[in-house]
């Protein structure tokens, strides 16, 4: 069975999944394989709980019942179908990647484009070789801009996700010390990022860059780009106010974000952009921005007792953690806290850049710092704002005895450490 017959079959179904845990009835089950796990031996039970038809590549499980499609590579045959769909459709895709802030980005992108299109946009952080089509597959007929974030830790997977996705427009966010572990070093991410501005170029579609990122400059010399930023580019938005929740002003109009943190004025500002680029009136820009909210622990703002909490615990890099670190010293506050956690994929430059984070916070001590986690733990300083706690446990021992009071509070880790879990014990 070809992927355009598959495809017929995709069209009656009522959807596709990956999970037998979140069948739902005439669904489209892909018995995808991991290290851990053959979705291939859950057939059967995809096929009970309602799947109208299931998508093997293991002869053993495929039935001569017309409920099983037998392939020769599952994984291969989600993304031929996700690329089908996508042609099919003929919907413009805006695809976006970067280090830090791609997924917040996407957020406010969306938020700011549903105020007149129909969108349909990567849920969560679906955004690897499975998550892309995926998001593609979620789209129908009615959707009439994609809004697809890709994610990477390795070079070549970004091209991978241009091949399925196909962009009319890509956006990326900056280059930073993310996932060195899989791309070597800073020009590696580079690198890898660009596979994106590659695809872009080599196809003739359109980037929107930040002309105040001199590096995004560079990658797209030459190419048919659509800029913005503070001070350069096509379209021009102002941070009015940073001290708290930022403000940002376009064309005359204040826009009043619930987002915190300088560095996500080029987040905001992208979608500014985009939104004016497809013709949103400026109210309804306004009205979507002010209406985004942050979740999943990205820059929440959170009130809990007499202390205020931001939270940013989703991920970090070092470049991320550094942003962050400079936003929490000019901010207001008399008491300030700062809970960091490891950051991971690191690679060889683990404990260089652990070391590095300590010295910058060792010259700017703006207030008491709990570095949590194996990696911290081993670096040197001499500051006396400064507690190294080598789990999470010894943390806690800290915290029942001396819990923080009236204090502004940051805590930024990789997801990996769950710092979130601080909150209940304050």
């Amino acid at each position: 069975m070809n992927i355009e017959q598959i495809h017929k079959i995709f069209l009656e179904s009522s959807g596709v999944s990956t999970d037998t845990r979140k069948i739902f009835k005439n669904c489209i089950f892909f018995a995808l394989k991991g290290e851990n796990f053959n979705g291939n031996q859950f057939a059967q039970e995809a096929l009970d709980k309602g799947a109208l038809k299931v998508i093997v590549d293991e002869p053993q499980f495929h039935k001569n019942t017309g409920e099983t499609i037998l392939v020769k590579n599952v994984l291969l045959t989600l993304q031929q179908l996700a690329n089908f769909h996508r042609k099919f459709l003929g919907t413009n895709i805006i695809s976006l990647t970067g280090s830090n802030g791609k997924t917040t980005t996407k957020e406010l992108i969306n938020a700011v484009l549903s105020q007149k299109y129909k969108t349909t946009a990567t849920t969560g952080n679906l955004n690897n070789h499975i998550g892309v089509p995926l998001t593609l597959l979620g789209m129908d007929e009615s959707t009439e801009i994609g809004i697809v974030e890709m994610g990477a830790n390795h070079h070549g997977e970004i091209a991978l996700l241009c091949e399925i996705a196909q962009p009319d427009f890509g956006y990326i966010t900056n280059f930073g010390k993310a996932h060195l572990e899989g791309f070597g070093s800073v020009e590696g991410v580079i690198k890898a990022k660009s596979e994106l501005y590659n695809y872009i170029r080599n196809n003739g579609k359109t980037v929107f860059v930040n002309a105040d990122d001199e590096k995004q400059m560079v990658q797209t010399e030459g190419m048919q780009r659509i800029t913005f930023g503070h001070k350069n580019g096509d379209y021009l938005v102002d941070l009015a106010d940073a001290s708290s929740l930022l403000v940002v002003s376009y064309r005359g109009t204040e826009i009043h974000t619930n987002l915190v943190g300088s560095y996500n004025f080029p987040n905001i500002s992208a979608a500014v952009t985009i939104g004016d680029h497809f013709k949103i009136p400026i109210e309804k820009i306004k009205t979507g921005i002010e209406g985004y909210i942050s979740s999943n622990n990205r820059s929440q703002l959170i009130k809990k007792g007499s202390c205020t909490i931001l939270m940013d615990a989703y991920n970090a890099n070092p470049t991320s953690m550094l942003a962050a670190l400079e936003n929490f010293k000019n901010a207001k506050g008399d008491n300030k806290i700062l809970f960091l956690g490891d950051m991971f994929e690191l690679g060889k430059d683990a404990e260089a850049e652990h070391e590095s984070i300590v010295d910058y916070i060792s010259s700017n001590q703006f207030g008491k710092f709990y570095l949590v986690g194996s990696n911290f733990f081993k670096t040197k300083s001499s500051s006396n704002s400064i507690e190294k706690f080598e789990t999470f446990e010894d943390l806690v021992e800290k915290l029942q005895k001396d819990p923080p009071q009236h204090s502004e509070i940051l805590i930024k880790a990789s997801r990996g450490m769950a710092l979130e879990r601080i909150l209940e014990y304050i």
